[in-house]
């Protein structure tokens, strides 16, 4: 039986793609790990506690930087309230079509923990050796051939 294929990205930024919005360090292969996404799935949206304003900051110096593909600056962006992160904030999609990237589970909203994918938290001291974006991208992988 064929599985549903998600059409959906929906990435954490702090932790997960990044340190956090006050030190900014860019996770090693993030520019990578974007661009790969962005061939995987039709959709990638930002879903994250960061404000709007200070994550466009964050992103146009990514991509200033070279460590996040110019699209990344004009991301789709979910506004979205509460407690956690209910994936029905995100415009124009069924939950079921959508995919979360996150470092913390008390950030998935309750009833949708199958549309979670865990990522490994990227904590001081930050070290270049991390490989979370890595292990991600070959879950991503998996998820999208198995559904085809």
């Amino acid at each position: 039986m064929k599985k549903i294929l998600p059409t959906v990205l929906a990435l954490d930024l702090e932790g997960t793609l990044i340190s956090n919005a006050m030190s900014q360090i860019p996770r090693p292969g993030l520019h990578e790990f974007l661009t790969r996404c962005a061939v995987l799935f039709p959709r990638l949206v930002m879903f994250t506690t960061v404000k709007e304003d200070k994550f466009r900051q964050i992103a146009r110096l990514l991509v200033e930087e070279t460590m996040a593909p110019a699209w990344f600056a004009d991301i789709e962006y979910v506004n979205w309230q509460g407690e956690t992160k209910n994936l029905g904030f995100v415009p124009d999609a069924a939950v079921g079509d959508i995919i979360l990237v996150d470092d913390f589970e008390i950030y998935v909203h309750p009833g949708q923990v199958t549309q979670w994918m865990q990522i490994e938290y990227f904590d001081y001291p930050y070290s270049e050796e991390d490989k979370g974006l890595v292990t991600m991208l070959e879950k991503l992988e998996m998820l999208v051939s198995d559904s085809k």
